[in-house]
């Protein structure tokens, strides 16, 4: 199990782990995808309720996390809140898997998680708890909501709202129970993928009069790998399209989607959003970016980052390097035991980018632990891809199972101070599994 030298918090989701302030917010080995972000009450805890990836050939599976934290530095995970199968179901109607959820509370105090699922037309529901993680109890089929990625909303007249669908949005409002819509006031196509580049995974929140709905946007590269957003003075619209908040195309060889939310936590604004990993379109990784509003209400584009919710990171401490913001290639993060993940399958010419480093020094070598393969060099570099070239690390053949430390010193003609990305270029032999990564820092 790695050590980290961060701010960390023993992580209860079946094994003891630590995690520090940075991307993503979920440990080695464990998986929460399309996180909804809510924090209940001023200055108490931010909740991120999410799907949970289990393998690589299908999406999510048949239980819920939520993850909390108290400051966005440490999370903890609140492990099995809701199953729909096994021991612990509470979804007496089917035994399908679960996809992404979103939580209300209610004005009896409450907390209803409203539910999705694929497979039948079985498709929504909701489950009601005392508390915000759960355990959430006696899922409840909610009739004529028929399409994935429930979203539920109460608007400041104490009207309750329910928000779903793919390629078009739908939306309706609830009834007192929060466990019905009222059919006649359902409507389609709020939004849609010719207008709005909508894709699924909807969200409703308002801020300063006006109504934002965040979701999986598809508009670049026929892929929803962005999470967009549309605005409306009317909850019912009509919402004009505004663009992108963050795009997560990058971050594996093979991400298909995005799915998120944006919230408020302490004064701060937060985008939360998933990365891909393990070379596959599942297995993702929630992940979280501060954010800002024009005067105007729309919200400028994000980068990823490794920082997240924290500012500039240590460069003189150890660095996962399954925490690349960006990758290009054939390198992938991948789990290589129960809870370490190594950055892997990497190929000549690809590269790995890691934002952002705070150098109060300049330093005079960079240490790294990798597994090497077929062998090769390691060009690690400031602010691009070309200069300064700050050293290069030699990896030497090896069988692909036994670890190794190397050292490279920094070039002495090289001043690095202030606040910086680095950069590696992996080369070696063509067509050739080079070496995987686990960690590296400078000194």
């Amino acid at each position: 199990m790695k050590r980290f030298f961060f701010v960390s918090v023993m992580v209860l989701c079946g094994l003891s782990a630590a995690v520090k302030a940075q991307n993503p917010i979920v440990p080695s080995g464990k998986y929460c995808a399309d996180p909804s972000a809510h924090q209940w009450k001023p200055g108490g805890p931010l909740y991120v309720y999410g799907s949970r990836d289990e393998a690589k050939h299908y999406y999510c599976s048949y239980d819920y996390d939520v993850w909390s934290t108290t400051d966005m530095k440490t999370w903890t995970c609140h492990p099995d809140v809701f199953s729909s199968k096994g021991k612990r179901d509470e979804v007496k109607y089917n035994d399908e898997l679960l996809f992404a959820p979103d939580c209300l509370q209610g004005p009896d105090g409450k907390f209803y998680l409203f539910y999705s699922q694929g497979g039948s037309r079985d498709v929504e529901g909701v489950a009601v708890s005392n508390a915000p993680e759960g355990p959430f109890k006696n899922g409840t089929l909610i009739k004529k909501a028929e399409q994935i990625d429930p979203a539920a909303f109460i608007d400041d007249d104490g009207t309750p709202y329910l928000f779903f669908g793919q390629f078009a949005g739908k939306m309706a409002k609830l009834k007192p129970n929060l466990k019905e819509i009222i059919p006649e006031t359902l409507r389609d196509s709020i939004i849609t993928e010719e207008k709005h580049a909508f894709h699924e995974g909807i969200q409703m929140i308002k801020r300063n009069g006006w109504y934002y709905l965040v979701y999986a946007h598809i508009g670049r590269r026929g892929m929803p790998t962005c999470i967009g957003y549309s605005m409306s003075r009317n909850i019912e619209g009509p919402y004009e399209y505004k663009g992108v908040i963050v795009d997560n195309f990058g971050c594996d060889p093979f991400v298909w989607n995005n799915h998120g939310s944006i919230a408020e936590f302490n004064g701060q604004w937060y985008v939360f959003y998933h990365r891909s990993t393990n070379g596959c379109e599942r297995m993702r990784k929630a992940c979280v970016e501060p954010i800002t509003f024009n005067a105007d209400g729309t919200i400028p584009e994000v980068e990823m980052t490794t920082q997240g919710a924290a500012g500039p990171l240590n460069p003189f401490e150890k660095m996962d390097a399954e925490r690349a913001c960006y990758l290009t290639g054939n390198a992938r993060v991948e789990l290589t035991s129960q809870d370490n993940e190594h950055l892997t399958h990497i190929e000549n010419m690809n590269s790995a980018a890691y934002k952002y480093f705070d150098f109060k020094r300049t330093p005079r070598r960079v240490v790294m632990q990798l597994t090497p393969q077929a062998g090769g060099t390691i060009d690690v570099y400031a602010n691009t891809l070309s200069l300064p070239l700050l050293a290069t690390v030699k990896v030497p053949k090896g069988d692909g199972t036994t670890p190794v430390t190397l050292t490279a010193d920094i070039d002495p003609n090289v001043s690095l101070t202030g606040v910086h990305p680095i950069f590696m270029r992996f080369r070696g032999e063509e067509n050739k599994e080079l070496y995987k990564i686990d960690w590296f820092r400078f000194e």
